[in-house]
């Protein structure tokens, strides 16, 4: 499996790991957790205890599962929960989770998202693909943040965010340009503005299916979007 494993991690015997995965010095797993290849996780990181749960606090979590993907990066005093609710706590691939990052029971984690430290999600959320979460942001509970768009440094986001855009606290809802730029969406720009700043739906397949995807979660979901 030519995974490096430091001897101060401390690994249950119901955790798969893939292969070329480096777990630094007093990370804990418990299981049952499935880990993909190519991940840098620790140190002291803790994935798998019980999702803090006000309604249940004590419930027997020993089957519920987390999953995580490939070429991810969870850095120092990051927690990830397992689910009260759902089947699966999810961690997708290519995610950077920075320092001190509460990753709580039943999220979702798509794809390409980047936390940045000292974040802290609810329980049940969606953070969808190419999402970025400015420094001490706090996620509510149910919301979905939606793809290729940012949360402002210590925003307090209690709606849902539409893709491609950025939300700060008292402002107007704006056009993550940055994200369009750097996954190369620059010739989807007109219409992606559109979208984001007047709610037109945009007629190519590829962003019709991004906003399609955040739609049925947002709706799901039962909160309010921000415009």
């Amino acid at each position: 499996m030519n995974n490096n494993i430091h001897p101060t991690a401390i690994i249950d015997s119901r955790v798969t790991i893939g292969s070329n995965n480096v777990i630094l010095p007093y990370t804990i797993i418990y299981g049952p957790t499935e880990i993909g290849d190519d991940n840098i996780i620790g140190p002291n990181v803790v994935i798998g205890m019980p999702g803090q749960d006000t309604r249940n606090p004590r419930y027997d979590s020993s089957n519920c599962f987390i999953k995580i993907g490939s070429r991810n990066i969870i850095r120092e005093f990051t927690s990830i929960q397992k689910p009260c609710y759902e089947d699966i706590t999810l961690i997708g691939d290519d995610v950077y989770l920075m320092q001190s990052v509460h990753i709580p029971h039943d999220t979702h984690i798509s794809n390409k998202v980047v936390v940045t430290p000292m974040c802290v999600v609810g329980g049940i959320t969606r953070i969808l693909e190419g999402a970025n979460l400015g420094m001490g942001s706090t996620i509510n509970q149910y919301n979905v943040i939606g793809q290729y768009s940012i949360v402002a440094t210590g925003a307090a986001v209690m709606k849902n965010v539409k893709p491609f855009s950025r939300y700060i606290p008292y402002k107007p809802i704006s056009v993550n340009e940055y994200a369009i730029k750097k996954f190369g969406f620059e010739k989807y720009l007109d219409e992606i503005t559109a979208y984001v700043l007047e709610d037109m739906k945009p007629t190519s397949d590829m962003i019709v299916q991004l906003i399609n995807e955040f739609n049925e979660k947002h709706q799901k979901s039962g909160r309010e979007i921000y415009k």
